[in-house]
């Protein structure tokens, strides 16, 4: 993988306490000691104050709530200890709403290590909530005031938007990895921060391309196109669609397809444009296949698939 930019932003560090009271005394008082010199013995507390170099921070798995991290049991190849730190290498991908980085968590000192892609949606001020009216309709909160915000995008209310996707990203992707579908193993959630499974070679020098920079002379189309009406029926089934699918939003690793870009998922059965997103995604990813020579791609044969796999009546319009 070629990275966008071979700097990253430095990350803000902080202190950790890596040590506590050590210096217990294991051995039985004499029986000659002072009574009044064992009461007055004290505990003394060692403590150590370290704090990682420039461009990296203390991992932040235990910042995460029970809920807050990915579905059990998690991967062997996940770093959980409290003692790893995460170092930033660079930028994968900057987008609309959010950026993503390549994040090793490691161990020091020890062959406890794994890559993690950091999507972090920005500022209020720099962000762009593209065409997203639609996608918000069922997300909406009880205070009246916070819907409000919302929909005059107020900075207050893109903030909320933001937490909204972030959430509904992160929830989604836990619910699709038990279900099976293929994507991203969804690390942990903290804010607006999503750490997620690095879909690359295993030394992360190598991003997974996405299926829209594949090379078509050494791809499987056909076996791709299968895997995806196959990832797809599931979410249908389960009441979802993309929302914002096409051949940008799926990776192609060593012949398994994983789909990617999940903030936008849409509840077709809550959502009054639920049927709209899904035949769009349809046939975004029908057309894109059937221009590249799979005969078996019809983008609206696949949107009245999924209809009827999401329980959506027949209509006319696909």
């Amino acid at each position: 993988m070629r990275l966008h930019d071979d700097s990253y932003a430095p990350v803000k560090t902080g202190k950790r306490h890596l040590g506590e009271a050590r210096e217990r005394s294991n051995r039985q008082f004499d029986d000659d000691e002072s009574n009044f010199a064992k009461r007055g013995r004290r505990r003394q507390l060692e403590v150590i104050d370290e704090t990682p170099d420039d461009g990296q921070r203390w991992s932040t798995w235990d910042q995460s709530t029970a809920g807050e991290r990915g579905p059990r049991p998690h991967p062997d190849w996940l770093v959980t200890e409290l003692a790893a730190v995460d170092r930033e290498l660079g930028v994968l991908k900057t987008g609309k709403e959010a950026d993503v980085f390549l994040v090793e968590r490691a161990v020091p000192d020890t062959d406890r290590s794994c890559l993690l892609a950091a999507k972090r949606y920005r500022a209020s001020e720099h962000r762009m909530f593209h065409r997203d009216a639609g996608y918000l309709e069922g997300r909406r909160v009880r205070e009246t005031r916070t819907n409000r915000a919302m929909a005059s995008r107020t900075a207050f209310g893109k903030e909320v938007i933001a937490g909204q996707w972030a959430a509904a990203e992160f929830g989604a992707l836990c619910k699709l990895w038990q279900l099976g579908v293929p994507v991203p193993y969804p690390v942990q959630i903290l804010g607006t921060e999503l750490l997620l499974e690095f879909i690359g070679s295993a030394d992360g020098t190598m991003a997974a391309p996405r299926l829209a920079q594949l090379r078509q002379d050494t791809a499987d189309l056909p076996d791709l196109w299968a895997q995806l009406v196959e990832a797809l029926s599931t979410m249908a089934r389960a009441g979802w669609a993309h929302g914002d699918l096409s051949a940008y939003n799926v990776l192609v690793q060593d012949g398994r397809l994983v789909v990617i870009d999940l903030p936008q998922i849409v509840d077709v059965v809550s959502n009054p444009q639920g049927r709209e997103f899904l035949t769009r995604d349809a046939r975004n990813v029908g057309t894109w296949f059937a221009m590249h020579g799979v005969v078996e791609a019809d983008g609206d044969e696949l949107a009245r698939l999924l209809a009827a796999d999401a329980g959506l009546r027949t209509s006319s319009a696909i």
